[in-house]
């Protein structure tokens, strides 16, 4: 519990002081930059912090992430029904969390409720000069 508190804090904070983009995904569904800084210690790459919400029942077309993306993700409100690959489609809870590999497909990505909110917080380690979060599948 006291690492979802954490979470959640830090992502608060980040999110009073440093939002620095906000792009329309589809409709009800918004993902902000929060935090974006290169690694100091690795050539090349940043750190990308995103917030993720979702209105009542909306949610993201299939997509995929740059190739280079590693991410790890974790439901801060609501519940988010997520399919990665071929997996099984799962419905994540408050502080579930689930990773994404370079050149995985998030086939869904959405508000598990069609009453109330949801959001969760992606991290990202990425290229440094891939700045588009989201790529939707043609």
């Amino acid at each position: 519990m006291k690492k979802t508190a954490l979470l959640v804090t830090a992502a608060a904070a980040l999110l009073a002081t440093s939002a620095v983009a906000q792009e329309k995904i589809a409709p009800g569904a918004n993902v902000s930059v929060v935090f974006d800084q290169k690694l100091p210690n690795v050539p090349d790459k940043s750190m990308r912090v995103v917030l993720v919400e979702y209105a009542p029942g909306a949610g993201s077309v299939s997509h995929r992430h740059p190739q280079s993306a590693f991410i790890y993700a974790r439901v801060l409100e609501g519940a988010i029904r997520s399919k990665v690959n071929d997996g099984p489609e799962r419905v994540y809870q408050v502080g579930e969390s689930w990773t994404e590999k370079p050149g995985d497909h998030h086939q869904v990505s959405h508000n598990a409720s069609d009453t109330e909110p949801a959001k969760l917080l992606a991290i990202f380690v990425v290229d440094t000069n891939d700045h588009k979060i989201v790529i939707p599948d043609k």
